[in-house]
C-alpha cells in the first residue's frame, strides 16, 4: 500500500509571498525569506491561514442558507476544491507537489467571493443561483 507523501515543491512555480502575510509569518522572517526552504514554510503558512478563513467564511454562509440553498453551496464548494486541487498540485511517483502561489491566490478568490455571497445575504437577501458558482 502506498502512503501519499505531500511534497511542498517549488518546481511548479516560483513561491512568492503575497501581500498580506501573517504577523507570526512576519516574526518568523517571511518578509524576505532566505532560502527556499524558509520560502515553503512561509507560503505554507499564508495557505493554512487562507484556508482557515475560508473555513470560517464557509461555514458562516452555510448558516444564512435553507436547506435547498446549503446543498447547492456544498456542491459548488467540492467542485470548487476539486478543481483548486487539478490546478494546482499534481500527483507524482515521488509524492504529491504543490503550488502554493496558485493554492493561496485560488482560494483568497474563493474566499473573497464566499464572503461576497455573506454580505449579500445580509443585505438583500440570499440568492440560490449565484451559490452554484
Amino acid at each position: 500500500m502506498r502512503k501519499p507523501i505531500l511534497c511542498l515543491a517549488l518546481t511548479l512555480a516560483t513561491v512568492s509571498v503575497a501581500t498580506v502575510v501573517a504577523t507570526d509569518a512576519q516574526a518568523a522572517g517571511c518578509a524576505k525569506p532566505r532560502t527556499a526552504f524558509d520560502q515553503v514554510y512561509c507560503s505554507g503558512n499564508m495557505f493554512s491561514q487562507t484556508d482557515h478563513e475560508l473555513s470560517a467564511a464557509y461555514a458562516d454562509l452555510l448558516k444564512q442558507l435553507r436547506p435547498s440553498q446549503q446543498d447547492v453551496l456544498r456542491k459548488s464548494q467540492v467542485a470548487w476544491t476539486k478543481t483548486r486541487d487539478a490546478q494546482c498540485s499534481e500527483e507524482k511517483q515521488n509524492g504529491y507537489y504543490v503550488n502554493l502561489d496558485c493554492a493561496v491566490e485560488v482560494t483568497q478568490q474563493r474566499l473573497n467571493f464566499l464572503k461576497d455571497r455573506d454580505r449579500e445575504c445580509k443585505s438583500s437577501g440570499c440568492e440560490g443561483r449565484k451559490l452554484g458558482n
